[in-house]
């Protein structure tokens, strides 16, 4: 049994591309469902729940909410023709959260015994009457609470290979890498499945359930010339094998881009136009949105805190958060704490529309919630986008190269630096100088840095939206920004 109280925080961090299946699984937390898993039945879970708000009650709880969340995982791994790791796991978690007049605490449990959750109840009631005051806390408006039957946004196949499965598309993937000419060696290449299912209830009457499942497949090789060696990588993951890229091109485009990334040359510290990669751009809508998270506003620590209603990009920027999109990465029918949530410009027209909000936030900020709640087994809601994505333009990225006549393009980066309360950027990266449009030479052991506020204002997407997780955009032109080579 594990207990929190008080409110926890609220910061999420995204994984690199070899962790799909962990992403995946924090991600469950937040997504919409087809169907049942085969492990549990909904039926069982709510019996559960609806025994837990009564143990809840028992034990002196004003108010409550729960959540009941099953996964499933499968992953190998593959290096240099052989078999490195598997893993398989199944995990059944529990949370409870009990509010007493304005205190709440939190408790987690994997045992789902009748004893068991009633100790539970009585164990985070004696905490939430210990913990501070804190006036926000509270459940969602009980008027605002999604009724069923819910959205099916197609969030699973939840057809789970088998470990031969997995194998043969690791090696598959791995296999078509090192048949690049100039391929030499192998990081690893990778294939995983996960599936889940999240219950959610609250003592006001809402119950819930929403899940999905994932598939992936990433590879990572090297190069090799009297120049020295590079590395590159690719990846794609889905909810549905259906569109996941075949492991064979997933594999050829990995060694392709790899040997492009041969003998890179230095460039002279400068400023100059920098375009990023779609691979790359949408870690800017990570940015944007971690500043935009009303956690963040409502502790005064963001660059944007006092840019409500502002102008922050150009007048032909829309960014737009959608819950319910099919098949999306960060779809759920309804949010963290059972309200109903609806697709919303962020940016609309370049100007800053709303924070990221759950319903404490809402109330610290004197505003309503606009539905992006989310839930864990550890803790009190948080908040997050759901599928956020900027609306591409017209121009191809190399109509964008043509545009600016010469400049950088990024298609590596390494530990971005943001300053949450500035807006000051700074990235190590890798790309290609470019020139008319076109590809010149390979560049490498760069920085760039900016400032978000000022890259913002000048972003010019491209065409070439692709979605692959939950935050994605095209790629984007951002002006001047300072370049320190040699």
């Amino acid at each position: 049994m594990r207990g929190k109280s008080g409110a926890p925080g609220q910061k999420q961090k995204s994984p690199p591309p070899a962790n799909i299946v962990r992403q995946f699984m924090h991600r469950l937390a937040r997504i919409g469902v087809r169907r049942y898993p085969r492990h549990m039945k909904s039926e069982q879970a709510q019996a559960t729940l609806e025994t837990l708000m009564k143990d809840a009650k028992a034990a002196g709880a004003d108010a409550a909410d729960a959540v009941l969340y099953h996964s499933v995982s499968s992953a190998v791994s593959w290096r240099m023709g052989k078999l490195e790791d598997v893993e398989r796991s199944e995990g059944a978690d529990l949370g409870l959260r009990i509010m007493v007049g304005k205190r709440q605490a939190s408790v987690s449990t994997t045992d789902h015994s009748a004893a068991s959750l009633k100790e539970l109840a009585e164990r985070c009631a004696a905490m939430a009457k210990a913990a501070p005051e804190d006036k926000y806390c509270g459940l969602g408006p009980k008027e605002r609470l999604a009724k069923p039957p819910h959205k099916d946004l197609d969030l699973g196949d939840y057809d789970e290979p088998s470990t031969e499965v997995l194998k043969s598309r690791a090696a598959d993937c791995e296999a078509a890498a090192l048949s690049v000419a100039g391929v030499t060696n192998s990081s690893g290449a990778g294939a995983s499945y996960g599936e889940g299912q999240k219950w959610l209830i609250t003592s006001d009457g809402f119950f819930g359930q929403s899940g999905g499942s994932n598939h992936s497949v990433s590879v990572s090789v090297l190069a090799k010339n009297d120049d020295g060696m590079e590395r590159d990588y690719d990846y794609d993951s889905k909810t549905h094998l259906s569109d996941l890229k075949g492991a064979e091109a997933i594999g050829l485009n990995a060694g392709a881009r790899t040997i492009a990334r041969l003998s890179p040359r230095k460039i002279k510290s400068q400023t100059a136009p920098v375009i990023y990669d779609n691979r790359l751009s949408r870690s800017m809508l990570s940015s944007l949105a971690g500043a935009v998270n009303g956690g963040a506003i409502a502790r005064g620590v963001s660059y944007l805190k006092d840019k409500l209603g502002a102008q922050i990009f150009g007048a032909h920027i829309n960014i737009i958060d959608d819950p319910h999109m099919q098949r999306g990465a960060g779809s759920r029918p309804f949010d963290g704490e059972g309200l109903i949530n609806e697709r919303f410009d962020l940016i609309k027209d370049g100007v800053l529309t709303t924070w990221i909000l759950n319903s404490a936030q809402a109330r610290q900020l004197d505003l309503e919630s606009n539905a992006r709640a989310t839930r864990g087994t550890g803790g009190a809601p948080g908040s997050s986008s759901t599928n956020l994505y900027l609306q591409p333009g017209a121009k191809t990225p190399e109509d964008l190269m043509r545009d600016v006549k010469q400049g950088l393009l990024v298609t590596d980066m390494f530990g971005p630096q943001v300053n949450p309360n500035t807006g000051d950027y700074s990235v190590g990266c890798a790309g290609f100088w470019f020139e008319d449009g076109a590809r010149a030479f390979p560049v490498s052991e760069i920085t760039i840095a900016g400032n978000l506020l000022d890259m913002f204002k000048s972003l010019q997407p491209a065409n070439d939206l692709e979605f692959l997780g939950s935050a994605n955009a095209p790629s984007v032109l951002v002006g001047d920004m300072t370049i320190a080579g040699d």
